[in-house]
């Protein structure tokens, strides 16, 4: 998979060498291209933003600047009028460009699935009020698959720190990365019900007074299985009912049924109710 990166801060992204995205890179899973939005400008200052139209605080990224870059790693020549845009354009293109955006849907581990079988992804870091919001609609024009997405209910100085969020919870999901596929399987978020996952624990068995939980030094798989899918239902309905209401009924065994009626939920429809 290739990655370019664009940002007016392409040092922050020095820790992609790190860890388990270095190594990654060196078997060739990855490869990262880290682009300084600035080196597209033309002005004396380099300067990428402008005040914004209609008035308002602070200042918006130009779309030029931002369109020149993209038209590069695009490998596409510009345009200069929307109106000649061709939807087939972007069709013969295996790249996705994702732009972070507080205000759009939340990136989700459905998401980063998706975007760890793609060929070649763009991340574009906007900064101050944001990149003009006539960016990615003049992408989406052309036939790209253009994507924004928000990682939370909060703003950011800047879009290095979604990026890398977004990169991480991707990457990790390639075959190969991880060197025990299994962990993946287990987190949480990851299978089709996305349930939170249950505590983890190791050695020592007591610790400063507190004991891990009798049934997990068991041996017994079958027992610590279902202690554990018991303590993921109990910890995501307190957490995160919300993952609750969306299991299907069909899919709960009988085990399943009775701790969640236990917990305060209807389960005699297609989908759990919480009896408030």
């Amino acid at each position: 998979m290739l990655i370019d990166i664009v940002s007016v801060f392409p040092e922050y992204f020095n820790v992609l060498n790190l860890s388990l995205l270095g190594k990654a890179q060196d078997k060739g899973l990855l490869e990262f291209k880290v682009h300084n939005l600035r080196d597209w400008t033309h002005d004396v200052h380099h300067s990428v933003d402008d005040t914004p139209v209609g008035g308002g605080a602070g200042m918006v990224m130009k779309p030029e600047i931002w369109a020149n870059c993209l038209d590069d790693l695009l490998s596409i020549p510009p345009l200069t009028d929307i109106r000649d845009a061709d939807s087939e354009r972007g069709k013969n293109s295996n790249a996705i460009l994702v732009f972070p955006n507080p205000s759009a849907p939340t990136f989700t581990q459905k998401d980063a699935t998706e975007l760890s079988h793609a060929d070649h992804l763009i991340f574009g870091c906007g900064r101050y009020e944001g990149y003009d919001g006539r960016l990615p609609e003049y992408y989406k024009a052309q036939g790209f698959d253009v994507r924004e997405y928000s990682i939370g209910d909060y703003v950011l100085n800047g879009g290095e720190v979604a990026v890398s969020v977004m990169v991480e919870a991707t990457t990790r999901l390639i075959d190969g990365f991880m060197g025990n596929h299994a962990s993946i399987e287990d987190e949480s978020y990851t299978g089709s019900e996305g349930l939170l996952e249950h505590r983890q624990y190791t050695k020592p068995a007591s610790w400063r007074g507190m004991d891990v939980p009798e049934i997990l030094l068991s041996g017994h798989h079958a027992h610590i299985n279902r202690f554990r899918r018991d303590e993921e239902l109990r910890r995501t309905s307190e957490l995160r009912p919300d993952i609750i209401e969306k299991l299907n009924c069909r899919n709960l065994d009988k085990k399943d049924r009775k701790l969640l009626m236990e917990l305060g939920w209807n389960v005699s429809g297609d989908f759990p109710r919480y009896l408030s």
